[in-house]
């Protein structure tokens, strides 16, 4: 008999901390790798959020909590979501759970049945297929092509739409292309959701506060307030607050729902770390001038970036309205061989095959539902990203 559940065949390990793994490792074995394939802010954590922290141990903030969270932190999550989207959540219909990962995993698990199906916009995040998977849903990607900006068309929407359609998944601004929606783009989203009250929401917008150029992103239920009975809003401290190790996600959506997930998750981890909810209190209603000093930098380094990239033959790089990834296509690469002799047959080749022979790891399109391209994570030190952008270019010369 098989030690492992048949369920388990059905996914992948996340290919993002995969690659990460293997760079971490040749960097062990001394050699010069530039890892830019994890989606972690290379800035410290805020040395308010930290002190925050410091003084909760000291006060022996160190017991369980209610199982969806501390109630400073849901308030302070309920401020958040006023403040920032123009959403009215009440504490009740909050649940904070460990990083948003999880909380995306307690709501397929609460609410999925075998079959259901969940339409997810593609290039999209590696774990979002499986969670949905291992929920014994049916992911169902919507290709969303560069030439549109990676951005989903309502009437591509509309069309994905079945009687077995249970939730609709957004990712905004998008994980792995940096693509955005503002409220204006999201009206038609909205009006093609509203004639088809049988799907749910779920909106991750986990990075909606790194937008470039003045670009604001849209949240659904600020743009159609009666979507709001059946709208999931995910969100967290990891990218915004540099907090990715605290694991702190949370969401607002429907009592009914909250309670669903607040079940499961009593059975599953219980109540997030006390002390870095505490930590995440603190990041919420404090001061926010590091949000937007990190936002700055992350700027600047997306239009240096993109710029070297463009300059790399056979890649073509669009700019990104948010989050701090971009998602050059490879395709004018695909076909040829490198220096070290290996021909470029996809996306994966392009990929391990830059690893190995320049020491510059990023994530190959296939892992996002999306192959043809590739993802590059700019959270890094401009001087690492412009040496790893140098190699990237001299590995795209040396293709013959």
């Amino acid at each position: 008999m098989p030690l492992t559940a048949d369920r388990l065949d059905r996914i992948q390990p996340s290919l993002t901390i995969a690659i990460s793994t293997v760079a971490r490792g040749m960097i062990a074995e001394g050699k010069n790798v530039i890892s830019l394939s994890q989606g972690e802010p290379d800035f410290d954590t805020p040395r308010n959020i930290k002190d925050a922290a410091i003084r909760a141990l000291e006060n022996g903030e160190t017991k369980y909590t209610d199982v969806a969270g501390t109630q400073a932190l849901r308030k302070a999550v309920a401020l958040k979501f006023a403040r920032d989207s123009g959403i009215d959540y009440k504490p009740e219909e909050i649940i904070i759970s460990t990083g948003a990962k999880q909380v995306l995993f307690n709501a397929m698990l609460s609410t999925l049945n075998a079959g259901d199906e969940v339409i997810i916009p593609s290039p999209c995040w590696v774990s979002y297929p499986d969670i949905v998977t291992l929920a014994d849903g049916k992911p169902v990607l919507v290709p969303c092509g560069q030439n549109n900006g990676f951005k989903l068309r309502a009437e591509d929407l509309e069309a994905a739409i079945t009687p077995k359609t249970r939730w609709f998944m957004l990712n905004n601004p998008c994980n792995p292309t940096g693509a955005a929606y503002s409220a204006e783009e999201l009206r038609s989203i909205c009006d093609v959701l509203m004639r088809h009250p049988h799907v749910w929401v779920l909106t991750d917008d986990i990075y909606d506060k790194l937008a470039y150029n003045g670009f604001k992103p849209g949240t659904i239920v600020a743009v159609e307030p009666r979507l709001k009975d059946r709208t999931l809003t995910v969100h967290g401290v990891s990218k915004s607050y540099a907090m990715t190790g605290w694991r702190i996600g949370f969401a607002g959506g429907p009592v009914a729902l909250i309670k669903a997930m607040d079940k499961l998750q009593s059975q599953s981890t219980s109540n997030p770390n006390s002390i870095a909810q505490a930590a995440a209190v603190e990041a919420l209603t404090g001061q926010q001038d590091t949000v937007e000093e990190m936002r700055k930098v992350f700027e600047q380094r997306r239009d240096m970036v993109v710029e070297m990239l463009n300059k790399a033959p056979g890649l073509n790089c669009s700019t990104p309205d948010g989050a701090f990834y971009v998602y050059p296509s490879i395709h004018g690469c695909i076909g040829k061989t490198s220096k070290g002799g290996v021909l470029i047959k996809d996306d994966e080749t392009f990929a391990l095959t830059l690893l190995s022979e320049e020491g510059v790891a990023t994530v190959h399109g296939a892992a996002f539902c999306y192959p043809g391209y590739i993802r590059i994570s700019y959270a890094n030190a401009t001087s690492e990203l412009t040496e790893a952008c140098t190699r990237i270019q001299r590995f795209c010369e040396g293709l013959h």
